[in-house]
């Protein structure tokens, strides 16, 4: 029997590696003959340079950074040569990915599960951090960068990582607003990239589709989770369309690649990043797929294991274990899942395991998360 084992992280209890692990070792116990293929999965957020860089061998390097409110963190820069990475991604990136290749993390600098939730506000978080992870792979001379850009804590249209990244954003005596957050932009009446580091080519890992503006926009669609008041939302639309049109007139880019799909991920970023620095976007679960040859892996398996923290019916219509459900399936792979919660019809007909005991409350079920699984994999297995 071959297993692949191959979990995405539950959020703010275990991470994607150590579910892989806990899950291995629990059928180790009783099925030793197993052959386990361990694959830790990422959607762009948390572990993203940890989880695709060590798959490659990459030497990963710490770097202290400014995070969403300023406090000082410590989050990886990966680096691995580009001939480590799989055919199929290279072939993703659309580019002929030669000398060293950077890997980063958007959440391990600017993510919402850095900020307290008492002290979360869009209004007041930036992707200064961000920046100087970028900047730190370009003067480590990487040939191209990878940055994933899922669970931010800011809506600030990237400008905080291009501050990091040597743009001034001035007032009108053009004096330099030193963190441009949304709070300061009204100050702000011009940009200068003449002094900016020059970062080699830039991929941006997002699988969001939201434009940055309107309805569907970052505002809207992503500033309550991070602390956005409803009645604050309209004020910082407007903003946020007033900074979108200063980058794009000191970057000489068109302002409709605000409509660009994805340019509202993590707040913005992805526009930010494409307008002032060149950056494209790649489908995000997809890569990670090539990068990690899930493929071959899943054609391999007899037997397939994943989950997250929830698992509900929109996961059947996204990325992450979801999609690995569906291709399972359509292989006709055994394969089951496990999650901390499980709400799904019967009439889907996958295998879902719920972890957490029924009447357990949720802040007693997350430290044992670990526990939880392993006691679930032994008793389905």
């Amino acid at each position: 029997m071959r297993v692949l084992i191959a979990f995405d992280k539950f959020k703010d209890a275990l991470g994607a590696g150590g579910a892989c692990e806990g899950v291995a070792a629990a059928l180790r116990a009783s099925h030793p003959e197993w052959k386990l293929d361990l694959c830790p999965l990422t959607d762009g957020g948390e572990e993203f340079c940890e989880t695709l860089g060590r798959s490659v061998g990459a030497r990963l390097e710490p770097v202290a950074v400014s995070g969403p409110r300023g406090e000082p963190l410590v989050a990886s820069v990966g680096f691995a040569p580009g001939a480590a990475l799989t055919p199929a991604a290279r072939e993703r990136l659309g580019a002929s990915i030669q000398g060293i290749f950077a890997i980063a993390g958007l959440a391990s600098a600017s993510g919402l599960e850095k900020v307290p939730r008492d002290r979360r506000d869009p209004w007041k978080a930036s992707t200064f951090g961000t920046g100087e992870l970028l900047r730190h792979a370009a003067h480590e001379k990487a040939a191209s960068i990878l940055l994933g850009i899922g669970g931010s804590a800011t809506n600030d249209l990237g400008c905080g990582a291009l501050a990091a990244l040597g743009f001034q954003f001035l007032d009108e005596e053009d004096k330099p607003v030193a963190i441009p957050t949304p709070e300061t932009w009204e100050r702000i009446k011009h940009i200068d990239r003449r002094h900016a580091t020059a970062l080699p080519p830039l991929f941006i890992a997002c699988d969001v589709t939201n434009p940055l503006l309107g309805p569907n926009g970052a505002t809207h669609t992503f500033g309550p989770q991070k602390g956005l008041r409803p009645e604050d939302r309209p004020r910082l639309e407007s903003a946020a369309a007033r900074m979108a049109g200063l980058l794009c007139d000191a970057c000489g880019r068109p302002r409709m690649l605000a409509d660009t799909p994805g340019a509202g991920a993590a707040g913005g970023i992805s526009f930010g990043l494409m307008v002032a620095c060149g950056a494209k976007l790649v489908s995000g679960f997809d890569l990670v797929s090539d990068w990690l040859d899930l493929p071959a892996r899943l054609a391999a398996a007899d037997l397939v294991l994943t989950g997250e923290g929830r698992f509900d019916a929109t996961s059947l219509a996204g990325k992450g274990p979801g999609s690995l459900v569906t291709a399972a399936r359509n292989l006709g792979k055994a394969v089951h899942v496990f999650a901390g919660a499980v709400e799904l019809p019967e009439s889907t007909g996958v295998k879902a395991h719920a972890i957490t005991p029924q009447g357990m409350p949720l802040a007693d079920a997350l430290p044992r998360t670990a526990e939880l699984l392993a006691a679930a994999v032994r008793r389905v297995f």
